[in-house]
């Protein structure tokens, strides 16, 4: 099979290239180039050198050529807008969700068809994830790893591009793949992971905002009492249950709301309270991996909702939930979601992906908020 394999010069799209090449698959590797080094320059080091030769040394001794594709303006038209604009009206945006859809599997997709067509059967890339073809079309799939899955960030994935994806560390645990890369001894074994957004590189998200917005000083005023405690110098520095960085004594402070009309951060020390359940929320600009929305999602006849469950944000916690129908929005293209969880969540904040998932067939419970093996990514939906 003739593989696309899109690699980054850290480990486990390294191990991915070994995994490939062991199948005897024949894989070309490309390195999608975001780094946005023209504006950003200034803020830190660029590490996209770093990564490349890293790209280089491990393709090198596999005999596999790479091909280096520059994606800085798609990914300003595609994402860093999205991010800016969210930003700037106080929401809370995951610009990494829509690199996945817009850029790895958008833009990239794109130029393959385009420059290479007909040449690729598939596109690999070291996401932990995994893709299960059934009657219906394609289901993404978790991976063994609660932490290391990364089926939070592909959830906005559509069928078109799941059928073109693979991921061959996916039925792996991340402590595997380092003993693999360890086993091939690559040149990068001991490379840490990224962390942060990619486009960023090492500099800090706060910095990258900044020299998009600047600087708007606004008030800091308890929620309870009106008083004011204190100026910040930006409301899109600061998101809901935020305690870092507030410059508060007497705390500890909590962000709870952020009024962006009034430019007004209101915090509160009682963020924890019983009164502040934190346990439901609206969705809206639905995206179904499937094409359509799950049979059963909500409540009808008085029947009960399927039960499912829902990741707030990367990472291993998770909540059973129910959905049921919302406000109408006016829009028929937006269908709204009211979303039940079974727990207390002190960061719901507005912009964020709520992702939903269908347990599997034989989980009988949660087990300890781990996502668990096997659950189906049935798709998002933008909190309102």
């Amino acid at each position: 099979m003739k593989v696309a394999a899109l690699v980054s010069g850290g480990v486990d799209s390294s191990v991915s290239l070994h995994l490939l090449k062991e199948a005897g698959h024949d894989i070309t590797a490309f390195y999608l180039k975001v780094w946005l080094e023209d504006e950003l320059e200034y803020l830190g080091q660029c590490p996209w050198e770093e990564d490349l030769e890293f790209v280089n040394q491990v393709c090198d001794s596999l005999d596999i050529p790479v091909r280096v594709i520059p994606v800085q303006q798609d990914y300003r038209d595609r994402v860093i807008r999205y991010a800016i604009g969210e930003v700037e009206q106080g929401r809370t945006p995951n610009p990494d969700i829509l690199c996945n859809s817009r850029i790895k599997f958008g833009c990239f997709y794109d130029r393959m068809d385009s420059e290479y067509p007909g040449e690729f059967d598939k596109v690999a890339t070291g996401h932990y994830a995994n893709v299960r073809e059934v009657d219906s079309g394609f289901q993404l799939m978790t991976a063994p790893d609660p932490i290391k899955d990364q089926t939070y960030f592909l959830s906005h994935l559509n069928q078109e591009q799941l059928s073109r994806a693979m991921f061959p560390i996916g039925s792996f645990r991340k402590e595997k793949v380092r003993e693999l890369a360890a086993r091939f001894d690559l040149v990068n074994q001991d490379r840490r992971d990224s962390q942060g957004l990619c486009f960023l590189g090492k500099i800090s998200f706060r910095d990258f905002i900044k020299h998009h917005l600047g600087e708007r000083p606004g008030a800091i005023v308890e929620l309870e009492s009106g008083e004011r405690l204190g100026e910040h110098r930006g409301m899109w520095f600061h998101t809901i249950g935020q305690r870092q960085g507030l410059g508060l004594s007497g705390g500890p402070w909590y962000v709870v709301r952020k009024d962006v009309e009034q430019n007004i951060v209101y915090v509160s020390r009682n963020y924890f309270s019983e009164d502040k359940r934190r346990d439901s929320f609206e969705v809206g600009q639905l995206h179904w991996i499937a094409g359509r929305p799950p049979e059963d999602i909500t409540a009808r006849n008085g029947d009960s909702p399927r039960p499912l469950w829902v990741k707030l944000r990367h990472g291993e916690a998770y909540y059973s939930c129910t959905l049921s129908p919302g406000e109408n929005s006016g829009d028929a293209s937006d269908v709204r979601l009211n979303v039940k969880i079974d727990g207390r969540d002190q960061g719901i904040a507005a912009g964020q992906f709520a992702v939903f998932y269908a347990p599997p067939a034989d989980a009988e419970a949660i087990d300890a908020n781990r996502l668990i093996d096997g659950a189906v990514c049935l798709g998002c939906g933008v909190i309102y």
